[in-house]
Order: C-alpha cells, then sequence, then structure tokens
C-alpha cells in the first residue's frame, strides 16, 4: 500500500451563504450502446467522490448535491467501437465551498469493458475502488483532500497509471502478484517504502520483472508528506 501525505492545508473557503439549497438527489444510468472500448472522464471540484465497478451498464450513479449550479452534467457519445464518457460538476460563481455544503457521487462502472480512466478532483474525499474494471489506463488529478485508490485487481496486460497531487493524502493500495514499480517525485517530502524495494530512483514488488504484466505508477507532485508501503 502506498500513501503519500501532507499536513492539511485549510482549503475550504466559504463565500457566504448564498447558493446553498435544498438537497437534490437524482440517479443516472448510462449503456454502453455496443462501444468495445471506453473513454471515461470524471471531473469534480468539491465534494465526495466514491467510484467502484459492478454496474450492468457502461455507468451507474447516485447524485445528491445543494448548490443547484453544481446539477452533474453527463455526456456520453459513441463513434464505431469506442466511447466516450464525460460526467462533470455543473459550475456555478459565488457559491460556497464549505459550512454546509454537500455535493456527493457514488459511481459504479461496468467491470468488463476496457476503460482509459481520468479522474479529476478539486476539494474534497474521494475513495476509488477500482480492483474489478478493466483498466487500460489512470490518470488522477487530485487538488486538496484525500484520496483512496484500490488497483490490487488481476491484470492481463500492462498498465500505466498516474497520480498528481496537490495539497492532501492519497492512499494507493497494489497488487502482489503483478510486478509494480512506482516512481515518486515532486514535493513528496520523506519516503518510507515498506514492503517495496528500492531500484535506482524506483521502488519495485517482489513480482517485478518476473510476472508478464507489470503495473507503473507514477506519484508526482505537491503532497509535502510521506510515502509508505
Amino acid at each position: 500500500m502506498l500513501v503519500a501525505g501532507a499536513v492539511a492545508a485549510l482549503f475550504l473557503v466559504s463565500c457566504g451563504t448564498q447558493g446553498i439549497g435544498d438537497l437534490q438527489r437524482e440517479s443516472r444510468s448510462v449503456d454502453l450502446d455496443n462501444a468495445q472500448s471506453e473513454r471515461a472522464e470524471l471531473k469534480m471540484g468539491a465534494g465526495e467522490l466514491n467510484l467502484t465497478g459492478g454496474a450492468d451498464a457502461l455507468v451507474e450513479g447516485d447524485f445528491a448535491y445543494n448548490v443547484a449550479d453544481w446539477k452533474p452534467e453527463v455526456n456520453y457519445d459513441v463513434t464505431g467501437d469506442a466511447g466516450e464518457l464525460s460526467v462533470e460538476q455543473g459550475s456555478g460563481e459565488d457559491v460556497p465551498v464549505g459550512g454546509e455544503v454537500r455535493n456527493e457521487w457514488d459511481l459504479r462502472l461496468n467491470d468488463d469493458v476496457p476503460i482509459d480512466l481520468s479522474v479529476e478532483m478539486g476539494a474534497g474525499e474521494s475513495d476509488l475502488d477500482l480492483d474489478s474494471l478493466t483498466l487500460t489506463g489512470l490518470d488522477l488529478q487530485m487538488g486538496a483532500g484525500k484520496t483512496t485508490v484500490d488497483l490490487t485487481g488481476d491484470y492481463d496486460r500492462d498498465l500505466s497509471a498516474t497520480i498528481e497531487g496537490g495539497v492532501g493524502e492519497a492512499t494507493v493500495r497494489l497488487p502482489s502478484a503483478v510486478g509494480v514499480k512506482v516512481n515518486a517525485e515532486g514535493g513528496l517530502g520523506t519516503i518510507n517504502a515498506q514492503g517495496l524495494q528500492r531500484e535506482g530512483d524506483a521502488y519495485v514488488n517482489d513480482a517485478y520483472g518476473d510476472s508478464d504484466v507489470t503495473l507503473d505508477v507514477d506519484v508526482r507532485g505537491g503532497w509535502a508528506g510521506s510515502t509508505s508501503r
């Protein structure tokens, strides 16, 4: 398990009370529409994101928010046999980020279709349980907050994952039966890689170099904390 952390800075800034209304709840579902591969992009400016597999459709989501302008926008297009999904927080000006604001996404993706996944988080918390997905790529960008990423799934092909952060904490769960190589750089501070071995500028597990499949993880950027396994 890889952990990158920082002494948390105050990242919730109140801009007044205007904009907060009644809690709205809605559910959305998007079918695959015969796509054989997917590019999925999730963008949340502030809030709580829970992502896992298990959807019968391409994506199934439950949303709760009390800032009307943050109503999520879900778009999906298929070109040939390739689909492109985007789920994005609506934008609003002069709304508070803190206090009684709520913005919660519970999303489930299809396990079977190959997915190149991009997640962009601003301020908040995210729990990305990706171990059952058929990932072909992962690009995670964090702002200020806390993120847990589970990559302990079975892989039949090499996978490259990039995790880039600001001020916050990231916990990445890694497989043991699949070769893993971790490159950590940028303001991460002290690195304590328990369970991984140093190899040059990287950290690897016991299966690295022996397994048919390799998981390459690049951890970059602005944490001022520690990394451990």
